[in-house]
């Protein structure tokens, strides 16, 4: 077991290295790779020299994830499994939930940015679901004090991605500036953004290994991510 832990993690950093994110003006996707045994990278790098895949590299625990432009998402998934068939492979195409600074006051966005990515689950009852994603196509009328917040953080750009019920967060911030630091500036002033905090909090949980206490885990970049 300790082996294939070790050979595990060994592929997130080659593939780091093979997929060489760059930035890109389209909305990205992701690719979740979820190992399940012995991995090895030489198939994935040639993979990604290949097929030009321009994407950064995240992990937590057995899952990898792949951030970025892909040509063709569907065909990158089952070529990915065909060569990892241990490994379960998700793809979380588009986002249901995009936050850009459009209508933000100040709508000027930096050149370089970095990415934090979380994941979470939601609860199993499907009404709930349902309620989830109705919140979230409604929050501009009804709680727009969330995008008012986002943009005081100077948040650069906020995504949600949904594949059943795991979800994936993609917050995007200036190249430089710390999450930890900006994020009190979306409730400064805006008793609004905690209440959408503490009803989504009933949403969500976490996914499977992760401590009754956790919900979203963060996702550590395992090579420099730009936009």
């Amino acid at each position: 077991m300790k082996k294939q832990w070790i050979l595990f993690i060994a592929i997130v950093l080659s593939i780091a290295f093979a997929c060489t994110p760059k930035a890109v003006e389209t909305t990205p996707s992701i690719i979740e790779i979820v190992g399940n045994g012995e991995v090895f990278t030489e198939e994935l790098e040639e993979f990604c020299r290949s097929n030009k895949v321009e994407a950064s590299v995240y992990q937590w625990n057995n899952h990898v994830v792949l951030y970025g432009t892909f040509s063709d998402l569907s065909n990158t998934q089952k070529q990915i499994a065909a060569t990892y068939p241990d490994a379960t492979v998700k793809i979380y195409e588009k986002p249901f939930y995009v936050f850009d600074r459009k209508n933000c006051e100040n709508k000027t966005t930096v050149e370089h940015w970095s990415h934090t990515l979380m994941t979470a689950n939601l609860v199993a009852d499907t009404t709930m679901q349902q309620e989830y994603m109705h919140y979230h196509a409604t929050q501009p009328e009804e709680f727009p004090e969330v995008a008012t917040g986002f943009c005081n953080a100077n948040f650069q750009q906020v995504l949600v991605f949904r594949n059943g019920r795991q979800l994936m967060l993609v917050i995007s911030i200036p190249e430089g500036e710390n999450l930890d630091e900006l994020n009190p500036k979306t409730t400064e002033n805006n008793p609004r953004v905690d209440d959408w905090n503490a009803i989504m909090a009933n949403y969500q949980e976490g996914i499977e290994g992760t401590t009754p206490e956790e919900t979203w885990v963060v996702l550590t970049p395992n090579y420099p991510p730009t936009p």
